[in-house]
């Protein structure tokens, strides 16, 4: 019987069944998508730090750029995995100032066969803003300070960068028929043997982006090229081979160019010339920057072709989860191992004895226990010994007229029945015997 509180019966189930189908199917999506961000690195925080990169904010990060190239239709990527750096499309490199060389060299050397790559000369150093500024300024904004030092031993040694000052009015730049201007007079150029340039400066005589012949076919850049056309009719050229383009001036291309429009068009004429046309793969690098992770289980488990299985995994989850929740009947409660009872005690005895086949052991207590009965049925003396009382017992049977085997013999029978056949027959005689005394 249930009793009631406050309108509720107590034991009731306080959910309904599409209560407790909504949570665990809400607990479930909730843990998928937890374990997914963790393999992805999705959800775990913004990159806007102040850093030359894709996801920086500043008026030294590459924000501006790569939102510029995603709304022209190109599927733009910023990507912490190292592996991601080896797939097909235009690989868009902002390393920092004090990474190695040899890091940069071995991600370019490993894409000649694969797609282009794109680098861009670090320049500023940046620095908080300053104190009046702090509450206007944004996550992420910064103050520009001296150029910073760049040393890349071990990629394109045969290149040399240099730092040039020019006067605010000449502070500018053209590409194939699209010019502007730079927003401050400090001017990185680069030069060297095999630099085709893309960018100049005003004057002609700074290289500002280029590229590197390098024994390659790239029509794109060549006919983006200042000098013009640079292939000879004839020659062999390495038809597989991808190119390298170099933007030694980052104020073309970082959020502080990308001010102008000029140089938001400077920054979609340099991918399309590397091949790469709306809808095609642009992807910026954000392990060089500091921000890139190892690929682990995780990771891989929501990659392809391990994708296929854990979707599968899934789905085999989902439907172990309903066949649980359309079972058939209520859970089985499971039985007492001694159930409740008077029946059930005897029943857990018998089988104790049973078992342990200690069958002699029963007649004396038995037999003991009907004397008992008897001497108080019949109003017998008691503390008297027990062989008095079987032939007080025997007497009160013969005055009855009663016929079979006195009292006295039939406890002996118990006393001695070492099986349980005769143990039962002489329970069952001194039974007998008893109902006749007392009714």
């Amino acid at each position: 019987m249930n009793v009631k509180t406050k309108g509720v019966a107590v034991g009731a189930n306080p959910f309904s069944l599409w209560a407790v189908l909504a949570i665990v199917v809400l607990g479930a999506l909730l843990f998928v998508a937890l374990l997914w961000m963790i393999g992805t690195g999705i959800g775990m925080g913004t990159a806007n730090d102040g850093k030359a990169h894709a996801e920086g904010k500043g008026l030294n990060g590459y924000a501006a750029m790569a939102d510029y190239l995603e709304r022209r239709g190109f599927a733009v990527e910023a990507t912490r995995n190292p592996a991601a750096l080896k797939r097909p499309g235009l690989l868009v490199l902002t390393p920092p100032a004090i990474i190695k060389g040899k890091e940069i060299d071995k991600i370019v050397s490993a894409r000649r066969s694969i797609g282009p790559t794109l680098v861009i000369a670090p320049k500023w150093q940046p620095m908080p803003p300053i104190r009046e500024q702090r509450d206007k300024a944004k996550k992420g904004w910064v103050r520009l300070g001296g150029e910073s030092t760049l040393d890349w031993p071990g990629f394109l040694d045969e290149l040399t960068l240099s730092d040039e000052t020019l006067p605010k009015a000449q502070a500018g730049w053209r590409a194939n028929g699209i010019s502007g201007t730079l927003p401050t007079g400090t001017v990185q150029a680069g030069k060297g043997e095999g630099l085709v340039p893309l960018a100049v400066s005003r004057d002609g005589k700074l290289v500002l982006a280029g590229f590197m012949d390098d024994g390659g076919r790239y029509d794109g850049l060549d006919a983006m090229a200042q000098d013009g056309q640079h292939y000879i009719e004839g020659e062999d050229y390495d038809e597989g081979r991808y190119p390298v383009v170099m933007v030694f001036e980052p104020d073309l291309l970082d959020n502080y160019g990308m001010a102008r429009i000029e140089s938001a068009q400077l920054a979609e004429a340099l991918v399309r010339a590397t091949g790469v046309r709306p809808g095609g793969a642009v992807v910026f690098d954000m392990t060089l920057p500091g921000y890139g992770h190892a690929q682990n289980l995780l990771t891989l488990a929501f990659t392809p072709p391990f994708l296929a299985a854990t979707l599968c995994l899934l789905l085999a989850a989902v439907a172990v989860g309903w066949r649980a929740f359309l079972r058939f009947g209520p859970p089985l409660v499971p039985e007492r191992a001694i159930a409740f009872g008077k029946r059930a005690l005897v029943s857990n005895a018998a089988g104790l004895v049973r078992r342990t086949r200690r069958f002699h052991l029963l007649g004396p207590p038995y037999a003991d226990r009907a004397r008992e009965r008897l001497v108080a049925a019949l109003a017998l003396p008691r503390g008297v010994d027990a062989e008095h009382t079987d032939a007080a017992i025997d007497r009160a049977l013969a005055t009855r007229g009663a016929d079979g085997e006195p009292f006295s013999v039939i406890a002996a029978r118990l006393h001695a029945a070492g099986r349980s056949h005769d143990l039962l027959k002489a329970a069952r005689d001194l039974h007998a015997l008893e109902r006749t005394l007392t009714r």
